[in-house]
């Protein structure tokens, strides 16, 4: 159970690793702009600061998850995976993108659930 705890909290860290790596070096790149599914290259490089900017919050995201494992503190942990489950939870209603949910809450969910069983076990 600790490993698939541990699992699970990397993994959520690490989607938003790559979060950070989309909106902050790849929004105006083809691929970038296919996975956010932006109108077109002019709107990607007029929004490309906000983009970098939701990027680095992603990687502070990652870092304090990173920080729970490494510590073993699962305190933290509960504090970033609420985070994360908020923010995909506000992305997929504000975006009209159910997927977001799927993507980023699903797996946060997963974890801060088996966070939560592991202290009862």
């Amino acid at each position: 159970m600790i490993f698939l705890k541990t699992f699970l909290i990397a993994l959520v860290a690490f989607e938003h690793i790559y979060f950070l790596i989309l909106e902050m070096f790849f929004w105006t790149k083809p691929k970038g702009i296919k996975t956010f599914g932006l109108k077109s290259k002019e709107f990607a490089e007029d929004t490309k600061v906000l983009a970098a900017n939701q990027g680095l919050y992603n990687g502070f995201l990652a870092a304090g998850l990173l920080y729970s494992i490494v510590t073993k503190d699962f305190n933290i942990a509960i504090f970033f995976l609420f985070c994360v489950i908020v923010a995909g939870i506000y992305g997929a209603y504000s975006t009209k993108k159910i997927r977001l949910f799927y993507v980023q809450a699903i797996p946060a969910i997963l974890a801060l659930i088996l966070v939560y069983l592991e202290g009862f076990i």
